[in-house]
C-alpha cells in the first residue's frame, strides 16, 4: 500500500517532478560520460607511455630498474624468448641493453644513455620508429649506426649524417668505444629521453660493450592492460626454472613507472572531488524538493496521524517517495549517458589543434571514451546513496509533527 501511495505521491506535482528527475538525470549523465572520458584518456596516456617506453612487462634482473648497472644482465634471452612464444596472452617483445656513455660531436660533448635495440622487433613494439623526425629508422643490417633524441641532437650540434664519439665502460670494465653514423633524428615527446637518447643496432651495442648473448631488458606486450597482472603471475611462476646469475623478476608498467600513475591518481582524485561537488548540488536538490513537499502537505500529515497513521509508517512513505523520484532520475541518465558515451566510443572525440601536435608523439587524434561496468555505475550508484542520506532529513522531520498543530497548518 505504501508503494502504491508513494507512487501516486510523486507524480501530484508533475513539472517539480519532471524537473528534479531531469536534474538527477542530467548529474548522472555526466558522471558516466566523464568518468568513461577520464578511463579512455587514461588508456591512451598508458599506451603512449608503453609503447614509447617500457611495454606492458619487463623481465630483468631484481633491482636493475633502480640501479641501471650494466653488470645486471639476463644472460639467456633467446631461451625465455620461447616461453614468451608459447604465452597466449603475449603478442610480442623485444631484447635492450642499455649503457651510459659520453657522446662526443665536433663541437661538443654530452653524457647520454646509449640502448641496442633488435630494429625489427623495436619496430612492432615502439612506436619510436613513427616519431623520426629527420633521417631513417635503423635497418636489420645497420651496424655502426644510430638515431637520436631530437634534444640531444640539437645540444651536440649534430644532424643525420655527421658522426658521434662514444665513450664509455664496458661489461667487462674494459673500455668501450667507437664512431656512430647518426642514420636518424627522433621525437619521442618525453623531454627526458629527447635529451639523452640514442639507439643503435642491439648485435653493435654487445659487440662494443662485451655483452655476449645478454641483455639487460625483455621487452613485452599483452593483448590488453587488462591480461598483463594475469601474465606476470604466469611469467613468474616459471622464471625460476631459467638459469641466471641473479635473481629475474617480470615487471608490470605501473611499476616501472610509478610516476605515471601517480599521475592518474592525481587526475582522478580532482575528477572525484568534482564529482562529489555535483551529486552534493543534486542531493541537496533533492532534499530542498522533499522539506517543500512536507510544509506544503503538514496538514495532510496531520489528517493521517490523527486517523491512526503512524510516524515511522509517514516516515516510510516518504523515503519510498524519494527512492522512486531518484530510480527514475537514474535510470534515465544511465541510458542517456551509456548511449552518448557508446556513440563516442566508436567514434572518438577530436583533439581539433592539437591533434597535429600530439601525433607527433605517437597519441591518436581522438580519444574515445572507455564505457565499463564500473563507469556505468559508480557515479549514479553513489547519487543514489548520498541522495537517500539528505531525504532522510525532510522524512524524520514528519516524526516530530504533532497531530493538533499539524491540523491548523495550510
Amino acid at each position: 500500500m505504501e508503494m502504491v501511495m508513494a507512487w501516486r505521491n510523486v507524480w501530484r506535482n508533475p513539472r517539480r517532478t519532471i524537473l528534479t528527475i531531469m536534474a538527477i538525470a542530467f548529474a548522472c549523465l555526466l558522471l558516466v560520460f566523464m568518468l568513461s572520458f577520464q578511463f579512455g584518456t587514461y588508456e591512451v596516456m598508458i599506451d603512449s607511455a608503453v609503447k614509447t617506453q617500457t611495454g606492458h612487462l619487463q623481465i630483468l634482473i631484481d633491482g636493475y630498474n633502480d640501479d641501471h648497472k650494466i653488470r645486471k644482465v639476463v644472460n639467456h634471452p633467446q631461451a625465455i624468448g620461447k616461453l614468451l612464444n608459447q604465452t597466449a596472452t603475449i603478442t610480442g617483445y623485444t631484447f635492450r641493453a642499455n649503457a651510459f656513455a659520453l657522446l662526443s660531436s665536433r663541437q661538443r660533448t654530452h653524457g647520454g644513455l646509449v640502448t641496442g635495440i633488435d630494429p625489427v622487433r623495436e619496430a612492432r613494439l615502439s612506436s619510436i620508429a613513427e616519431t623520426i623526425r629527420s633521417g631513417a629508422y635503423l635497418a636489420p643490417t645497420d651496424t655502426n649506426k644510430a638515431i637520436i633524441g631530437v634534444l640531444l641532437a640539437k645540444r651536440l650540434h649534430v644532424d643525420v649524417g655527421d658522426e658521434l664519439v662514444v665513450l664509455g665502460s664496458a661489461r667487462d670494465g674494459s673500455i668501450a668505444a667507437t664512431v656512430l653514423t647518426i642514420k636518424g633524428i627522433f621525437s619521442s615527446g618525453i623531454d627526458d629521453y629527447d635529451r639523452s637518447g640514442i639507439r643503435i643496432p642491439l648485435a653493435y651495442f654487445q659487440e662494443i660493450f662485451a655483452m655476449g648473448g645478454a641483455v639487460h631488458q625483455i621487452v613485452i606486450t599483452c593483448e590488453s592492460l587488462g591480461v598483463v597482472k594475469q601474465t606476470q603471475t604466469i611469467l613468474s611462476e616459471k622464471l625460476p626454472l631459467f638459469d641466471n646469475e641473479k635473481e629475474l623478476v617480470c615487471m608490470t608498467w605501473d611499476e616501472l613507472m610509478p610516476g605515471l600513475l601517480q599521475s592518474i591518481e592525481m587526475d582522478l582524485g580532482g575528477g572525484i572531488i568534482f564529482y562529489i561537488i555535483l551529486i552534493v548540488v543534486v542531493a541537496f536538490s533533492i532534499m530542498n524538493t522533499f522539506l517543500i513537499a512536507v510544509f506544503e502537505r503538514t496538514h495532510e500529515f496531520g489528517t493521517l496521524m490523527a486517523i491512526g497513521a503512524k510516524p515511522g509508517r509517514l516516515t516510510k512513505m516518504l523515503l519510498l517517495e524519494s527512492a522512486f523520484l531518484t530510480a527514475c532520475g537514474i535510470l534515465i541518465g544511465i541510458a542517456a549517458g551509456c548511449a552518448l558515451t557508446f556513440y563516442y566510443q566508436s567514434a572518438g572525440i577530436p583533439l581539433g589543434d592539437a591533434a597535429g601536435m600530439l601525433s607527433q608523439y605517437g597519441i591518436p587524434n581522438r580519444i574515445h571514451p572507455k564505457l565499463t561496468l564500473i563507469t556505468a555505475t559508480t557515479g549514479p550508484v553513489v547519487v543514489f546513496l548520498i541522495t537517500m542520506i539528505t531525504a532522510l532529513y525532510p522524512a524524520l522531520k514528519v516524526r516530530s509533527l504533532k497531530p493538533v498543530e499539524a491540523l491548523r497548518a495550510g
